[in-house]
């Protein structure tokens, strides 16, 4: 009896140490490339499409149990939630309707309280939740390309080809244009999406009129692709403007389809400029365009007769040294349709003007050292402006509110962090998205006044099985004094006695922040595999990145790379000051911009980094396109001694760190010409370095390829660094 007395008390010891030490094994789990690159359960919970149901204050999103997906509807007024329509019941009726069935819910888009339309493959599909059923409203082509609903959901805009399409119920399918030349474009995104611009179609507030660009290209020279999937492989040609060269000619065109007729806005000469921001008035009489000059330092925002297409009047001017970037267009009044907010970089900072229709400028709205980063609409009565602003840091995003009367503003969202809002339809309550380094999301319903009615979600952190080294958010200093952020993440369990090698993930270019509080504070899950696998892994924002206003972003004008390696050099400095750091085994590594900002490192600084991975990287800004580099470097012939110094093929000869170049060999937005040269000046030069390219992707390499690029990285880095 002893000894069984003693198994039991042996075994109920080690049981209770098994289980004591469950937690500790539990949080040793190393994440594999592709937990880092493709698990999604790995990345914090979400809401999947929450929104707001038009013209009410519920709420939708879609919630998904073993497969079984359900639309959840909830209320602002109320703290319950139901399952209205699980999917398949809204396959079944879509396939009784004639559609394909569903494997996941679409985008719904509410017209009302009970109905919603989605487009399923190449149909609009209407379905009414009171009599659960669907219906098909709009046949269109399988070829189409860019789709837009109008406002009302009762006409589809699409492109296919070159040319641009109406749907209507039970009509079959318009050409607004026939254009038999190529060169000539209808309906798409001007401008290669620069200056705001994200689409080529604009319905009017009523859905009768239809505004649309019309981009000719024929003067842009063709530039090749090579798809090699066929046999023999097979060019493609694209249009690719390059700096200094001809650019394309845009005006903007207005279907009435009422009348079935179509008319040209009288934009004028000359002939290179940019339409930008096309905003329609509330009434359809007018539309309005900020016009900017190819030299990109003068901004006039005009207003046309969208019924005649005149030119009616200028309402004011923009001009800057170096130069002015519109991005957003007007935003009316609602209770005033004389009266718009405009944003404008003018004081060094976005922010919120008030204008009348006249042009007269009646208040500015914000002021202040920081930056206006989006507009989230008005207040029903129209008196109020909600947004959202880097006011509080440039590493967070709140809520505010600013009164049009007299500009005094509120702020809305709590605790510090990164917020993002949507508005309800009657402005009274906002649905806002939050996270920062200690918070995965969670997800609020809040009233404007900023008081929390219902929390929506908590996320619990999806990486607690993993062991994660610590990651700091910190500022230091430019040689000018601005105060740089940087994020740096160290090994689990630091051992500050021991010497880790660095890798520095860069970007440094325009419109791009990768250190913010947020979620694992900015960084991605490939950072943490490094960490784990030894290396600190550190960024900073230099001078030049986005949103830390116009000083910041133009210190970089016409001399890209040179204030941005300053900035990173700094950031070496404060490595190699730490006992902790091998300075001698620093790499970097980065894509596109981070790409020629890696480049450029080795090559121009030569011996400050072992390794460099350079993706898709710019070589030669000559090779970059008009409308991009023109603003940051001005032309060729305006600035031939900043394109010389940024030219990395004048110093391929300098390189001495072990550097390998990756390009994607469709690349249309930093065409494969650029690393091809490099390579060709380096075999010139005597010069060995390594190269590997990705048939058949794009800028980037994205999907299950994605998991192959980063092991390739990381390979590198483990075998030279």
């Amino acid at each position: 009896m002893m000894k069984i007395s003693y198994l039991r008390k042996r075994l109920a010891l080690l049981l209770l140490l098994a289980v004591a030490t469950l937690p500790l094994h539990a949080q040793n789990k190393a994440l594999t490339m592709e937990d880092a690159i493709l698990n999604t359960a790995l990345q914090p919970q979400n809401l999947r499409q929450l929104g707001w149901v038009a013209g009410t204050n519920d709420f939708t999103y879609i919630s998904q149990n073993n497969g079984d997906q359900q639309l959840v509807r909830g209320s602002a007024t109320s703290s319950k939630k139901r399952s209205i329509l699980a999917l398949q019941k809204l396959s079944a009726a879509v396939e009784a309707a004639g559609a394909e069935k569903l494997s996941s819910f679409p985008a719904l888009y509410w017209r009302d309280g009970s109905n919603f339309v989605m487009q399923v493959q190449n149909k609009i599909v209407a379905y009414d939740l009171k009599s659960g059923k669907a219906r098909v409203t709009m046949t269109f082509s399988g070829e189409a390309d860019y789709t837009e609903l109008d406002p009302t959901m009762q006409r589809l805009a699409y492109t296919k080809g070159n040319n641009l399409y109406l749907s209507t119920p039970g009509d079959e399918d318009k050409a607004i244009t026939e254009e038999a030349d190529e060169g000539i474009v209808y309906g798409q995104a001007a401008h290669r999406s620069e200056f705001g611009n994200t689409k080529g179609t604009f319905w009017s507030p009523t859905g009768t009129k239809l505004a649309f660009y019309r981009m000719d290209q024929s003067m842009v020279t063709d530039y090749p692709l090579v798809d090699i999937a066929p046999l023999p492989a097979k060019q493609k040609n694209i249009k690719y403007p390059m700096a200094g060269g001809k650019s394309h000619r845009v005006t903007v065109g207005v279907y009435d389809t009422e009348k079935d007729k179509t008319i040209y806005l009288n934009t004028g000469e000359p002939a290179e400029q940019y339409l930008t921001n096309i905003t329609w008035s509330p009434d359809e009489k007018h539309i309005y365009i900020a016009m900017l000059n190819r030299d990109q330092n003068h901004l006039k925002l005009n207003r046309y007769n969208a019924q005649t297409g005149a030119f009616e009047a200028t309402l004011f001017e923009e001009k800057q040294e170096k130069y002015v970037e519109p991005e957003h267009g007007l935003y009316f009044v609602p209770s005033q349709p004389d009266q718009f907010v405009w944003v404008s970089e003018r004081s060094g900072y976005d922010h919120l003007y008030l204008y009348n229709t006249n042009g007269k400028q009646i208040r500015q709205l914000t002021s202040g050292d920081w930056m206006i980063t989006e507009v989230l609409g008005f207040s029903k009565k129209g008196d109020e402006l909600y947004y959202m602003s880097t006011a509080e840091s440039p590493l967070e995003r709140h809520i505010y509110a600013v009164s049009l009367r007299n500009g005094n503003t509120r702020r809305i969202s709590q605790g510090s962090g990164t917020h993002h809002a949507q508005l309800s339809p009657d402005a009274k309550y906002i649905l806002d998205n939050y996270s920062s380094q200690a918070t995965p999301r969670k997800v609020w319903l809040l009233n404007t006044e900023g008081k929390v009615l219902q929390t929506l979600l908590t996320a619990q952190n999806p990486l607690t099985a993993y062991e994660l080294g610590e990651t700091t958010i910190f500022p230091l200093k430019a040689e000018d004094g601005t105060d740089l952020y940087a994020r740096m993440i160290t090994p689990p369990n630091l051992d500050k006695n021991k010497k880790y090698p660095v890798v520095v993930y860069v970007y440094g270019g325009p419109h791009v922040q990768l250190v913010t509080n947020s979620w694992l504070a900015g960084a991605n899950l490939w950072m943490h595999l490094m960490a784990q696998r030894g290396y600190i892994v550190f960024t900073l924002d230099s001078r030049g990145s986005g949103d830390r206003g116009l000083a910041f972003e133009q210190s970089t004008f016409r001399q890209l790379g040179t204030m941005e390696m300053a900035d990173q050099l700094q950031g070496i400095e404060y490595l190699k000051s730490l006992p902790y750091v091998d300075a001698e085994r620093l790499g970097v590594h980065g894509w596109s911009f981070g790409g020629y900002m890696t480049t450029s490192l080795l090559t121009r600084y030569p011996g400050v980094f072992k390794v460099g991975v350079a993706g898709g990287p710019v070589i030669d800004w000559k090779y970059y396109e008009v409308m991009y580099t023109e603003r940051y470097m001005d032309t060729p012939e305006q600035n031939p001694e900043g394109y010389e110094q940024a030219n990395l093929l004048n110093h391929v000869k300098n390189l001495e760190g072990k550097l390998l170049m990756i390009h994607g060999t469709e690349d249309d937005v930093v065409v494969w010409q650029h690393s091809l040269s490099f390579i060709k000046k380096a075999v010139d030069e005597g010069i060995l370095l390594d190269y590997f390219v990705y048939p058949g992707h794009p800028h980037n390499v994205r999907g299950k390829d994605r998991v192959h690029l980063m092991r390739k990285v990381t390979q590198y880095f483990d075998e030279n660094l």
